[in-house]
C-alpha cells in the first residue's frame, strides 16, 4: 500500500496495514493493490480489486460519532437521497483494535472536480430534509475553533494569542447575526472534494461533520472554498442561482466567513503535528487574516 502523505489519520504505515488487512479479513473484501487516496484528516484507501473504499476514522475518534455517522448515511440511503453508499456487507463501523473503520461503495472519477453548482442540488435537498430519526449535534464553530486552538501544538505562542482573540471577538459579533434559512440537517463541510460524479449528477460524501443548524453554514462554506481555493467568482454565483440563494446577501456574512475561515485554520492547525509540511500553509493564511486579506488564495492541504 503506497503512502504518499505523513501519518495519514495519525497512523504510521504499518498501523494502516494491520488495520486494512483486518478489516478486509472482516468484510471478505480483496485487499489486493490498496492505496492511499487521502489522510489529512481520516485515512481513505481504495481497494480497486474490491471496488471499495475503505476509511479508518482519526486515531482518537469515538466509535459512537461514528456509528452516529453511519445511523444517518442508512437513513438517507433509504430515502434515496443522493450520497455515496456504504458498502454492502457487516454492521458498520467495524472496530479494528479500538479504531472506527466504514467501507463505502467506491465510485470512479473523472479528471475532473464536482462543480460547486452541482452540490447545489444534493445540498438543498439535504437542507429540506424533515428531522432525521438520528440525534446530531447543533453545528458550534465557536465551540470548534476553541476545542482546536486548546489541541494545537505546533504554532507560536503569539500565534495562539492571535486566534483566541480574533474567535472571541467573532463570537460576541455572531450573538448579533440575524439567519434568514430555517433550520435542518447539515453536511458541515460540503465542498469540492467531498462530493463526486455518480453519472451526470453529484452524490455528497464525507458525513464525519453532519450537524444540525442554519443552512447559511454550508452555504459560506461553499463560499469561502470558492473563492480561497481558485475558482472564479462566476463559479461560485453558479452555485447560489442553482441553490436559489446567495449567503453573501445576508447582513452577517462577513463574521460568518471569517468564522468558517477560522475554523478551517484552527483544524488543520490542530493536526500539524501529525503532518508537519502544512505549517508554513497554516502560518501563511494566520498572516492573511492578520492583513485582513480576503482575497488570498489557499493552497489545499
Amino acid at each position: 500500500m503506497t503512502a504518499p502523505a505523513s501519518a495519514p489519520g495519525g497512523f504510521d504505515e504499518s498501523e494502516l496495514r494491520h488495520i486494512v488487512k483486518h478489516t478486509c479479513k472482516a468484510a471478505e473484501l480483496d485487499g489486493t493493490n490498496a492505496r492511499l487516496l487521502r489522510g489529512h484528516t481520516n485515512a481513505v484507501i481504495l481497494l480497486p480489486d474490491a471496488a471499495a473504499v475503505v476509511k479508518i476514522a482519526r486515531r482518537g475518534t469515538l466509535v459512537t460519532t461514528v456509528q452516529r455517522t453511519t445511523h444517518f448515511v442508512r437513513w438517507l440511503m433509504d430515502r434515496g437521497f443522493p450520497t455515496v453508499p456504504l458498502r454492502p456487507g457487516p454492521e458498520q463501523p467495524l472496530v479494528v483494535d479500538g479504531h472506527a473503520v466504514t467501507i463505502w461503495t467506491y465510485l470512479p472519477q473523472p479528471d475532473r472536480p464536482v462543480s460547486a453548482a452541482q452540490i447545489a442540488k444534493p445540498l438543498f435537498h439535504l437542507h429540506n430534509l424533515p428531522t432525521p430519526p438520528v440525534e446530531l449535534p447543533e453545528h458550534d464553530n465557536v465551540r470548534a475553533i476553541r476545542k482546536s486552538i486548546a489541541a494545537i501544538t505546533s504554532l507560536p505562542a503569539a500565534t495562539l494569542r492571535f486566534l483566541t482573540d480574533r474567535v472571541d471577538r467573532l463570537e460576541a459579533e455572531l450573538a448579533e447575526v440575524e439567519f434568514f434559512l430555517p433550520t435542518g440537517p447539515l453536511q458541515g463541510d460540503p465542498q469540492h472534494r467531498n462530493a463526486l460524479h455518480h453519472g451526470d449528477e453529484a452524490v455528497l460524501c464525507d458525513w464525519d461533520t453532519v450537524a444540525y443548524g442554519h443552512p447559511e453554514w454550508d452555504l459560506v462554506t461553499i463560499e469561502v472554498h470558492c473563492r480561497r481555493f481558485g475558482y472564479t467568482p462566476e463559479h461560485y454565483k453558479d452555485f447560489a442561482t442553482a441553490y436559489g440563494y446567495d449567503v453573501t446577501a445576508l447582513a452577517g456574512y462577513p463574521i460568518l466567513r471569517d468564522l468558517r475561515e477560522l475554523r478551517m485554520i484552527t483544524t488543520n492547525a490542530r493536526k500539524v503535528h501529525h503532518a508537519p509540511e502544512s505549517v508554513y500553509e497554516v502560518l501563511r493564511r494566520v498572516d492573511g487574516l492578520g492583513n485582513e486579506d480576503p482575497g488570498m488564495r489557499w493552497h489545499i492541504l
